[in-house]
């Protein structure tokens, strides 16, 4: 399990969070994953691919997890 740190930030949209971490190579595909229903925050398929990734939540795509602190 990875860790993200928002250093000092409320929140990161779920597609710049994957860009970040590494989990895809650029936005477009973070973007295309996401509408797919290939991703997951908190258990739970996340298609809206601005959404707001706050403290604790923990975000999967292909088998790979981000806990974000």
């Amino acid at each position: 399990m990875e860790k993200f740190d928002l250093e000092g930030r409320e929140f990161v949209a779920l597609c710049d969070l994957m860009k970040l971490v590494g989990l895809c190579h650029s936005g477009g595909t973070a973007k295309t994953l996401i509408l797919n229903g290939n991703v997951t925050v908190d258990g739970e398929i996340e298609r809206r691919k601005r959404c707001k990734i706050r403290h604790g939540q923990i975000v999967e795509f292909d088998g790979q997890q981000v806990v974000v602190e």
